[in-house]
């Protein structure tokens, strides 16, 4: 049994015609290695495990196609898990991923990662995506929401807009909130607008659906949308166009991510590249320095500076 397990896992301490009549052996029988008793031997699952708010849409989907190509030349596998709430909810999936991943990259649904600190300090390597722990002892990445909020609603203020309505996304999310504050900030420096018109939103195209019909049925007088994220940015446009508004010219249209939906609709939607497949790479990168008991990097967190993407819903 010794021999034919260091055969069938590949060690220099069998020889080449003895390896060789195991190999058949196995292929005969159809026989696999269990990856459980393995992971007991070696003490690692070759396993990463990623925590995401959602599982749902091109953001998400962005991401884990960083994170797998990071890992897929390192020999590891994903295991993807989700939470719809709260922190605690996150808590909860970290401490059911214990002993079955070598390392978690976790992405929380609100503004920190304070709740998180315990779970994520229990002997186990993770990198957050977007978020900070308390006490700074867990490495991130994150795209620098404010600076790409800023970025977009002065655009906007440059191509003559004066009467700019923000749709905002989750209530507590750190992403939606940072977004807000570039906004507010960029309007009350740009136009002297201390008190915005901010609709509420979820990330979800059916609120930009929804703050386009509040728009058109309060007749608020607008000539510029700037959507927390492009899904909700292409149905807010979608709805505008549909009631009769000139996307690009009579109304200014707006988001923030640049998933591939951006650049298929009609007119292009401009929009913050935050680059989101390189935030799973890079998290990936860095937790995967870490398993192999190197430092995070030279600096323990990455911000990644977004970049403008001015297409034809701004631009007419």
């Amino acid at each position: 049994m010794a021999t034919a397990s260091r055969a069938l896992n590949g060690l220099s301490s069998v020889t080449a015609k003895t390896r060789a009549k195991i190999e058949a052996a196995a292929a005969e029988l159809n026989y696999v290695p269990h990856s459980g008793a393995r992971s007991l031997t070696r003490q690692r699952t070759d396993t990463i495990g990623v925590i995401l708010p959602d599982l749902f849409g091109e953001f998400f989907s962005e991401i884990v196609r960083g994170i797998d190509q990071a890992v897929q030349g390192a020999g590891k596998n994903l295991l993807l898990g989700n939470m719809h709430g709260s922190v605690e909810e996150t808590g909860q999936a970290i401490r059911a991923m214990r002993g079955r991943v070598d390392g978690l990259l976790v992405m929380p649904p609100n503004s920190s990662a304070e709740m998180l600190d315990r779970a994520l300090t229990q002997g186990i390597p993770a990198v957050l995506l977007n978020a900070q722990a308390a006490d700074g002892s867990t490495p991130f990445v994150a795209v620098d929401n404010y600076a790409g909020a800023r970025m977009v609603t002065e655009h906007l203020i440059d191509r003559g807009a004066k009467r700019i309505v923000h749709i905002a996304g989750p209530t507590n999310n750190r992403d939606a909130s940072e977004r807000e504050r570039g906004f507010r900030d960029a309007l009350k420096d740009g136009l002297g607008i201390a008190d915005p018109l901010i609709l509420p939103g979820d990330f979800r195209e059916d609120a930009g659906r929804d703050a386009a019909r509040h728009l058109i049925a309060s007749g608020t007088r607008f000539d510029a949308v700037f959507a927390g994220n492009d899904m909700m940015a292409v149905d807010c446009m979608a709805e505008l166009s549909e009631a009769g508004f000139a996307i690009g010219s009579e109304i200014l249209v707006a988001g923030f991510d640049d998933i591939p939906l951006a650049r298929y609709v009609t007119p292009q939607l401009t929009t913050v590249h935050s680059d989101i497949t390189r935030l799973g790479s890079a998290a990936a990168q860095m937790l995967l320095r870490m398993l192999a008991g190197g430092e995070p990097s030279g600096e323990a967190s990455l911000v990644i500076p977004p970049t403008l993407a001015v297409r034809g819903s701004t631009t007419g």
